[in-house]
């Protein structure tokens, strides 16, 4: 029989010795064959004990990951025997591939520890403290790496990227209006409907201008913005900053000698704390014009008497509450999504992974910034 005509496998016996010989390519082309000699040659190596086995692959003149995988089945099937196979012949080149193999198909991944639904509640929620104070930890650092930056910045004016700033402006602030205006007009819809059907109820429809101005002005006009603006600009500075890392354009900056944080967060971060306070004003405006409307039409409040109702309902102080407000939220989100750009890593699922804690970390500061500000200008009388 010539040598192309060799099986891909062949079992012989000397003595008490098994010896398996390969010959020709053991590649993904033939996987199908050569699996199946494989099993017939331990099968055929089950039959008749033996005290040794030796595989013979000075024929194998090609070998990929396919034969690699399962030569390490040949060899794992013979030591469950209780035989210690030696491989002789071998190409040099192709023994990387072959301890690659063994390596990644031998490793065990750690077994879980048995514990009790209880210690394992403990355990889960032990990790997210453990977990969440790294986060405090590394965002207080980047705080302090961007007011280092913003210092810099301060000394030297020129430094600063106007050009950049107002693109991110346009971006945040203008193309975010229409959707800002119609989710705030819609709120403030519900709240106005929601109002006048309970109120009806008792004869006091006209206290909900009082609820609607008092509502939308301080809480719910900047805290629906905030979130909306983590949710659309958050995630696109996160996004974009990743995808920046990835590429490797964060580190060829600090290669050039330019601090990334001065180029690429800086301006961004004064876009979100001109823009939010601007569409916290157009979505209160809006909240309060959607409630006057539904109070028009639905509740038979004129325009002119919720005009003057929403006057004697607020002072100045309702409105600085949430204009307050504002650029402190900005700043939260506009911290939050670059930080989380800056720690994605060199895959696509780091950027995913990344993205989405932005917009999570992002509305979950925004909503206990709100409710501290809440028990702050309570404390002061505001």
């Amino acid at each position: 029989m010539g040598a192309a005509e060799a099986p891909l496998l062949a079992t012989a016996r000397h003595g008490r010795e098994l010896v398996f010989v390969g010959n020709g390519l053991w590649t993904a082309p033939q996987s199908r064959a050569l699996e199946g000699a494989v099993e017939a040659s331990l099968t055929e190596a089950g039959a008749a004990p033996s005290e040794a086995a030796r595989i013979d692959l000075s024929g194998v003149r090609s070998l990929d990951t396919v034969g690699a995988v399962l030569l390490d089945r040949l060899v794992r099937s013979l030591h469950e025997k209780g035989l210690r196979p030696g491989i002789i012949g071998l190409e040099r080149r192709f023994q990387p591939l072959i301890e690659e193999v063994e390596r990644g198909c031998h490793e065990v991944p750690p077994a879980k520890p048995n514990r009790n639904p209880i210690s394992a509640g403990l355990y889960v929620i032990g990790r997210a403290v453990a977990t969440s104070g790294d986060d405090g930890m590394q965002l207080l650092q980047f705080i302090g790496v961007v007011v280092s930056a913003a210092l810099r910045v301060l000394l030297r004016p020129l430094n600063f990227r106007w050009t950049s700033m107002v693109y991110h402006l346009e971006r945040v602030g203008l193309r975010a209006v229409p959707i800002i205006a119609l989710i705030t007009f819609l709120i403030g819809c519900i709240i106005a409907q929601q109002g006048i059907f309970h109120f009806r109820k008792f004869g006091a429809t006209t206290y909900v201008i009082d609820m609607v101005g008092i509502l939308t002005l301080r809480e719910l006009g900047v805290l629906i913005v905030s979130i909306m603006v983590a949710g659309r600009s958050g995630s696109a500075f996160t996004a974009e900053l990743g995808a920046m890392k990835m590429r490797e354009e964060v580190d060829a900056l600090r290669v050039m000698g330019v601090d990334p944080t001065e180029i690429l967060v800086l301006p961004r971060l004064v876009a979100l704390i001109i823009a939010v306070p601007l569409l916290t004003f157009i979505g209160n405006m809006c909240a309060l014009f959607g409630g006057g409307l539904v109070a028009w039409l639905y509740g038979s409040i004129s325009p002119d008497i919720f005009l003057s109702r929403l006057r004697d309902a607020i002072a100045l102080n309702t409105f600085e509450v949430g204009m307050i407000k504002a650029p402190f939220m900005a700043a939260l989100i506009g911290l939050v999504a670059c930080m989380e750009g800056m720690r994605v890593g060199g895959s696509a699922e780091s950027l995913g992974a990344q993205t989405t804690a932005s917009v999570v970390k992002a509305i979950f500061l925004v909503i206990v910034a709100d409710g501290l500000f809440a028990m702050f200008f309570a404390a002061i009388d505001m």
